[in-house]
């Protein structure tokens, strides 16, 4: 049986047992999804130990995403990015530029060497919830709304598939900081989304707003039915933002999409096998329901 799992503190109320759960059930592998909660400062004696007891793979969560940098061999996006969510124990080759679809692909060679490599999905997690929801990218004006972890995921995401990306931050600095970063981007303070959003394609949440309260981060008065608006809150499905926007007549996507897709990117990375993507959607909105 092989064990795959999730590090991070708190990890209790995480979704990604029963999302993972409903694929190995799915395709009928042998296969269990269990969560781990090291101390702040053992992380790298988690991942230790879970190479030394032979655990296949690892997803990551808060506090670990940008500890975990030192302790793994990071593909190129994850090392843009400053954060990993997902780690392949192996099988393993290939060197340090290795894409997650270099690794599905090395899964199906006959390497067996044990290398822990370490990913981020959660970029993936952004560009194929647009492509489900059929929004192409190339092209296109972004805005992203959030510099923080969510934040560069999406940044780098909507860039690599294309966008022209501005990012607005309460702390204008940071959002600069990080479209230096980027290719093809600008940053700003809140105030420059009255500018930004009208004109927009694009539309990315990547702040908790609207997950405790019913607040949106973007007036209604600024969202068009030109646009398509992907929320990463995904607690509740239906955010004031999407609410709004859905009423303004744009494409809307919950933050659930984005979940799923990245955990859809980590088992395929992991196994080198197509995700059965509906099964997992089900399980994961059953849990939120």
């Amino acid at each position: 049986m092989d064990v795959y799992g999730l590090i991070g503190n708190p990890v209790e109320h995480s979704l990604s047992p029963p999302l993972h759960e409903a694929a190995y059930q799915e395709l009928g592998i042998d296969a269990r999804y269990v969560t781990f909660e090291p101390a702040p400062d053992a992380v790298g004696q988690a991942i230790d130990g879970a190479a030394a007891l032979g655990v296949s793979g690892l997803n990551v969560t808060i506090p670990f995403k940008r500890d975990v940098l030192e302790h793994v061999r990071t593909d190129d996006l994850a090392e843009r990015i400053g954060a990993v969510n997902t780690i392949d124990f192996g099988p393993a080759g290939g060197d340090g530029n290795e894409t997650a679809d270099d690794a599905r692909s090395r899964h199906r060679s006959d390497d067996t060497r044990p290398r822990p490599r370490g990913y981020n999905t959660d970029a993936a997690g952004v560009q194929r919830a647009f492509a489900h929801h059929d929004v192409p990218l190339s092209g296109t004006d972004a805005v992203v709304v959030g510099a923080g972890g969510a934040g560069r995921a999406a940044a780098f995401a909507l860039a690599d598939a294309g966008a022209r990306v501005h990012i607005a931050n309460r702390t204008a600095e940071r959002a600069r900081s990080l479209a230096e970063a980027v290719p093809d981007a600008a940053g700003g303070g809140l105030d420059t989304l009255p500018d930004r959003v009208p004109t927009a394609d694009v539309l990315v949440n990547a702040t908790s707003v609207g997950m405790e309260s019913d607040e949106t981060p973007v007036d209604a008065d600024l969202l068009h039915a030109d646009l398509a608006v992907l929320d990463a809150v995904y607690s509740p499905i239906e955010t004031r933002l999407l609410r709004e926007a859905a009423a303004a007549g744009a494409t809307t996507i919950d933050g659930a999409w984005m979940l799923l897709f990245q955990g859809v990117e980590a088992f395929e990375i992991w196994t080198g096998r197509d995700a059965p993507v509906d099964a997992m959607n089900e399980a994961l909105r059953d849990e939120l329901e």
